[in-house]
């Protein structure tokens, strides 16, 4: 068992070297096959981030009336708070919502000396709520009704921001959809793509080995002895693909993350170096496995003919 193994490898090793030139052409179409899936990894990530930079941009405004208590704001509050489609809850006071009602009407005099003859603060305290995603904001509005039609008392909630802000949610809603179906879908067509142009080249180089295989089975050597050294050649050829691909990113992510922080916010280059464990794993992964089960398909056209 040992000694079929080394054989094997050996033939595997030597088959990759012998065959320079089918080796050379069947790392070159995998390394651009590797590189157009570690491209859709990176603008998978560009998306995700500017997604939820939008996401977080996002919110809706409860406004209470000015006499509300502030047992009754923080009964709603920690209500809200609770809710699991809610990712955080921003409280802004009666004191501090007049000083931003100030600073964001410094230049307009009228509204200022009409604050003015007011001998009380007229801005009740408002909490901003931030769901998790964009398609919660209708549930956690709807609460919000809910709750306050649930009481006898004098309601203490002035006015919720939802309806204002609802078709600007629901597009976001429908953009971040279809942009998930879309990244989906192009990572698939991507992803099979590289797996039938990789399984042809592959199947090119077999060709060429077809009446060493005939003679192989003509002197009774088993199946998995005849796709041994191929497969062994096909995890090689994707080992060192993988590799390259790893070492052409470096440079070009170099070049291009000023401009990607610039625009979306995110630096390429550092997602590469903190993941690059990760990125490795999955570059090789997909290498190795592209050519162990291109080359263990195509010859096994040659084993049933």
């Amino acid at each position: 068992m040992l000694t079929s193994i080394r054989r094997i490898f050996r033939a595997g090793f030597v088959g990759f070297w012998r065959n320079a030139y089918v080796s050379l052409t069947s790392v070159y179409v995998m390394v651009i096959a590797l590189f157009v899936v570690f491209s859709a990894m990176l603008f998978d990530q560009l998306l995700n981030h500017a997604l939820n930079t939008l996401n977080s941009q996002v919110d809706i405004n409860v406004y209470f009336v000015p006499d509300a208590s502030d047992d009754e704001i923080d009964g709603i509050r920690n209500a809200v708070a609770a809710l699991s489609e809610v990712e955080s809850v921003v409280f802004t006071s009666r004191e501090d919502a007049l000083l931003k009602y100030r600073e964001d009407n410094q230049d307009n005099e009228i509204a200022l000396q009409a604050l003015e003859e007011l001998s009380d603060n007229p801005l009740g305290a408002n909490i901003a709520v931030q769901a998790k995603e964009t398609g919660q904001y209708a549930g956690v509005a709807q609460f919000l009704i809910e709750r306050q039609q649930a009481t006898d008392a004098e309601p203490i909630i002035e006015h919720v921001n939802y309806q204002d802000n609802e078709e600007a949610i629901n597009t976001l809603t429908r953009f971040v959809d279809v942009t998930e179906q879309v990244s989906r879908v192009v990572t698939a067509i991507l992803l099979v793509a590289a797996l039938l142009i990789t399984f042809n080249t592959i199947r090119l180089g077999i060709y060429t080995s077809r009446e060493e295989i005939a003679i192989m089975r003509l002197v009774g050597a088993s199946n998995m002895f005849i796709r041994g050294p191929f497969m062994l050649q096909g995890v090689l050829y994707g080992f060192f693909a993988g590799i390259i691909t790893l070492a052409i990113f470096y440079p070009i992510l170099i070049w291009l993350s000023p401009g990607a922080d610039a625009m979306f916010g995110i630096n390429l280059l550092d997602y590469y170096l903190d993941n690059f464990r990760y990125v490795c794993v999955v570059i090789l992964g997909i290498g190795i496995g592209l050519g162990f089960f291109s080359s263990l398909f195509a010859v096994s056209r040659y084993l049933r003919t």
